[in-house]
This record gives C-alpha cells, structure tokens and sequence, in this order.
C-alpha cells in the first residue's frame, strides 16, 4: 500500500490515538494497525516504535501498558474528562441554549476526549425548572462580544410578554423602533443573559434582557459613554440591580428558627462574614443591611413562620399589614 495516506500517517495514527483510547482502553500494535489499515495505510513494527516517538516529540502524552498485552495509549489532555462534565452540565442547564445547540456542543466537547470517554458525557442531566427554547441568545451573545471587543454599538428590537386574548405573546417595544446601545459588560444571573450598556436615549447605564433582543446588528458607529463605566462596579451593579439590595438600605434584625439549612439560606444571600448571635436555644439571629423591595419581601414570606422581624419596628408593622391584606384576598 502507498499513495498520499502513507503520507498521512503521523497523522492518522494520532488521531487514532487521540479518538480510540484512554488509560482504560489501550490499543495493541495489531489493532492501530488494523485501524490504519482502514485508511490505506500499512505500518510496520520496527518504524512503528519511531512514529510513537516522533508524536511524543511533539507533544502527545503517549504511555505504554506493561503486561501480557502490551498496548498505547494518551494518558492526558488539554481537557480532563472531570472538568468537561462540568462544561457539559453547564451546556444542558442553560436554558437559552436549545435542545438542538446543547447536542451540537456537546459533541463538540465530546471530541476532546476518547470516545470512551465521551458516551459518559452525553448523560441525561435532570433539571429542574429549566425548560430549553429556541432562541436567538447563542448568536446575540456572540454579537454582544464582538461588539466590545471591537468598540461598536449595537442596534435591535427589544420584545416584551404581552396578553392576547387566553395565550401570552411576544410584542415589539417602541412600536418596533430600534434601540441603540453602547454595550460593555455580560452578566448572567437567574439563568438569563443581560447586557450592560450606556443607552444614549436615557444618557444613563442600562441593561437588557438578551433573549429578549431581536435583529441584533453591530453599527459602524463607536460605543459611547466610556466616561459612566470609568468607576463603574459591575458587582456592585449586579448586587443591587438583580437582588435584594436596589434602592435606599436599612439596618434590619432578622430572627430565625435555628436550622442548619435556613442559616445556609442566610449566608447564600448576604455571605459568609456575618455576626450570629443566638437570642434562645431555638433561634440564630443576624443583621444586614436590605431594602424592603418586593424582592426583599418575596424572600422574607417564603420562609413563612421560620422568621420574625425583630427591627425595626417600621418593617415589622409593614409586614404583619402585608400579612393581613394577603390573609384578606386570598381568605
């Protein structure tokens, strides 16, 4: 045998390497070169030992088994197979990436390591709550990044739920005009995707839903508003436009029936560096500075009779008359 896939076969037989085994599935001399032999390739043994050197030479981590079967295989790679689950889980809970895109990347990612190895990443992940559409998210990503890597704006039609009729249904906002945004950051918060961008119209930082964006288009245009991001604190921005902290803080007494889970709850909100005091045997206590917005209160009631607001009393009164007006509509 000859012919241009002799030339080839460093090639082939790292490919063959890279796809057919692991440290658990070595291949012997005779199976890569019935492999190779598919390709029109023959390999003999005395040049085989140079072509395995050759490839560490340039960089393949190729280890040898010892025993009755003495076979080959890589034993490393620039992904270990623990850290692609993770991408892929990550890939499979992204509810902006469709069912379609998930399977797409996930071969992709899959490729990275033996096949073998990838049938364990195409296991079913179960998630909960997390319903995958088809949406145009993957790509306004893509165009966000562009954008601010190469300093330009964006335009696009932002689109809204609207009722018709018993069915809900995307609407156009601004009569279907453009908006024109200076983009500089990513955020992704609660399993959505927001970009954060100087919105001229309002001469203020803004951000927008990206899966609410349609028609996305890069302009020729410069981004503008470089000078409200110069102190700019995406964290910060991030803290209180998306939880509970947005609008004028107060110091708040927070009482809690004593429970491992509910103090994870606790530390998951407001962080670890927090002063717990114990009021009685059955009760942690803490103080953090929120704002009583509905996001504040939502958070407050779902954990029913397990918390007292202690101080202050403002708030307390406020939240036993929410109580009674929601006893009251729904008695």
């Amino acid at each position: 045998m000859g012919g241009i896939n002799q030339k080839l076969k460093l090639m082939y037989l790292a490919k063959i390497l890279n796809e057919k085994t692991d440290e658990n599935h070595p291949l012997t001399f005779a199976e890569i070169k019935d492999e190779l032999s598919k390709n029109e390739i023959d390999i003999e043994r005395k040049t085989f030992y140079d072509d395995i050197r050759l490839l560490r030479d340039f960089g393949m981590d190729i280890e040898s088994t010892r025993g009755k079967s003495f076979g080959y295989y890589v034993s490393s790679r620039k992904f270990e197979p623990a850290e692609l689950k993770i991408l892929v889980d990550a890939v499979q809970s992204s509810k902006f990436i469709s069912e379609k895109k998930s399977s797409e990347l996930i071969t992709k990612l899959g490729s990275l390591v033996s096949e073998a190895q990838a049938k364990q990443l195409k296991r079913k992940l179960y998630i909960t709550n997390s319903a995958k559409t088809e949406k145009n998210t993957y790509y306004n990503i893509d165009a966000i990044h562009t954008a601010i890597y190469e300093n330009r704006q964006l335009s696009f039609r932002y689109y809204e739920w609207s009722q018709n009729n018993a069915r809900a249904q995307k609407s156009v906002k601004k009569n279907g005009q453009k908006y024109v945004i200076s983009p500089f950051a990513l955020i992704w918060n609660d399993e959505n995707y927001y970009v954060v961008a100087y919105y001229g119209e309002r001469d203020d930082i803004s951000h927008f839903r990206v899966d609410k964006m349609g028609d996305v288009a890069i302009t020729s245009d410069e981004r503008e508003g470089h000078d409200h991001f110069k102190n700019f604190n995406l964290a910060e921005y991030t803290k209180k436009t998306f939880g509970m902290f947005s609008g004028e803080e107060i110091e708040v007494k927070l009482k809690f029936r004593k429970d491992n889970k509910l103090l994870g709850v606790v530390v998951d909100r407001f962080g670890s560096d927090l002063y717990i005091s114990s009021p009685d045997s059955d009760h942690f206590a803490v103080t953090v500075n929120v704002t009583p917005s509905p996001t504040f209160w939502g958070w407050i009631f779902s954990f029913g009779t397990d918390v007292e607001i202690v101080s202050p009393k403002t708030l307390k009164k406020e939240y036993v008359e929410k109580l009674i007006n929601l006893i009251e509509k729904n008695g």
